[in-house]
């Protein structure tokens, strides 16, 4: 209220000027002042543009416009600070519905970030079987592992995906691949981040009601196997996991920049402030 009684001030104190561009600009200003106090802010900043183009040598208007163009500023990201907060509550019930489907992995010994799997997938689980492997991190970053341990060697780097229709997905050659070996048995690993996957990851989630998809790791030689019902399914439903957890990143992001956004337009009123003073 002090702040709107000051402004109502300055602009009496304006339009009593004997300049006429002074009056016309302060006209503007009670304009802009009018429509931000009906929470208009595009109108407001409108006539505020309007004063310095047509009214630039009306510096005291001027002035009286940036401060008020600041009020906007600050009342703008308060109001997507809350249509922020909101998002994120949506987003966190919706998380919440579904956590519990997934096993959480970390460490918290050596890791600040953790890893969710589908139960069907954990490690333990799968000793001994070739599969496609879906994970995604507590950020919201998915990544698919090929995992083959059918035999001798094939040194493969991607995989592919297909439908008895024909079509299909193949991951780019992977840069992060390592083999080793068990009791005698090669084994061998390729990530994927997903996004970099070859549409891989999606196209799986948009075949998740069929039964079976053929999987196929190409290196040296290729080797085919089948996916099946289960594994369709845990990296169908780890993807919307994802999708869940890279909302509310980025929402986390966009609140953070409301807010640094905050602090340097309340110190640049503050400063102003300072030296009317």
């Amino acid at each position: 209220m002090k702040k709107i009684i000051l402004a109502a001030a300055t602009l009496a104190f304006l339009l009593s000027g004997c300049n006429s561009d002074s009056k016309n600009a302060g006209k503007l200003f009670q304009r802009a002042e009018l429509a931000f106090a009906a929470g208009d802010y595009n109108l407001a900043r409108l006539q505020i543009d309007s004063i310095r183009t047509y009214y630039p040598k009306a510096v005291d208007v001027r002035k009286a416009g940036i401060h008020l163009m600041q009020q906007i500023d600050l009342q703008e990201q308060h109001k997507t600070l809350a249509y922020l907060d909101s998002m994120m509550t949506v987003k966190q019930a919706e998380l919440d519905s579904i956590k519990g489907n997934f096993v959480l992995e970390k460490d918290t010994a050596y890791q600040e970030i953790g890893n969710y799997f589908y139960p069907s997938q954990v490690v333990e689980k799968n000793i001994g079987r070739s599969f496609l492997r879906a994970q995604v991190n507590e950020l919201g970053e998915m990544s698919l592992t090929s995992i083959y341990c059918a035999g001798g060697n094939i040194h493969h780097t991607a995989v592919k995906v297909s439908a008895n229709d024909d079509t299909f997905a193949e991951t780019p050659a992977s840069t992060d691949s390592y083999e080793t070996t068990d009791l005698g048995r090669a084994i061998e690993k390729a990530d994927y981040k997903v996004g970099n996957d070859g549409g891989v990851a999606a196209y799986i989630a948009a075949n998740k009601d069929k039964k079976s998809l053929k999987l196929e790791f190409i290196g040296d030689r290729n080797y085919k196997t089948t996916m099946y019902a289960n594994d369709i399914k845990a990296i169908t439903e780890v993807s919307n996991l994802a999708r869940i957890l890279a909302g509310m990143e980025e929402i986390r992001k966009e609140q953070k920049e409301a807010n640094l956004k905050i602090q340097f337009v309340a110190r640049k009123i503050e400063e102003g402030e300072a030296k009317q003073e």
